[in-house]
């Protein structure tokens, strides 16, 4: 069960965040999905994707609203789903380092 809830969950990640869509024919919401994919592959390389899934992370630790890489003002314990990470990188790309 908790693995076809997981591949159930990665497919409708895949299907938000349109990695099957090739860039050159890609509408403009589109632009949100390469900055998904650009977070997700910087949790990866922190080795904190495990963690962002279980909303261990809290990411007022990696915000600052002058210096980023998270460029807003978090308060303490901001354990954000990952869910609510990827709106937020399709919504306001221009929070985050890696999409800009």
């Amino acid at each position: 069960m908790k693995k076809t809830l997981a591949l159930g969950g990665a497919a409708a990640l895949v299907a938000t965040i349109g990695l099957a869509t090739p860039a050159q024919a890609a509408p403009p919401a589109a632009a949100g999905g390469s900055c998904v994919q650009a977070g997700i592959g910087t949790l990866k390389s922190l080795g904190l994707l495990q963690a962002a899934a279980q909303k261990k992370i809290d990411y007022s630790t990696l915000a600052d609203a002058e210096t980023g890489p998270i460029f807003a003002d978090l308060p303490a314990g901001s354990n954000l789903s990952l869910g609510q990470v990827v709106k937020l990188h399709v919504k306001s790309p221009e929070l985050f380092a890696w999409c800009r």
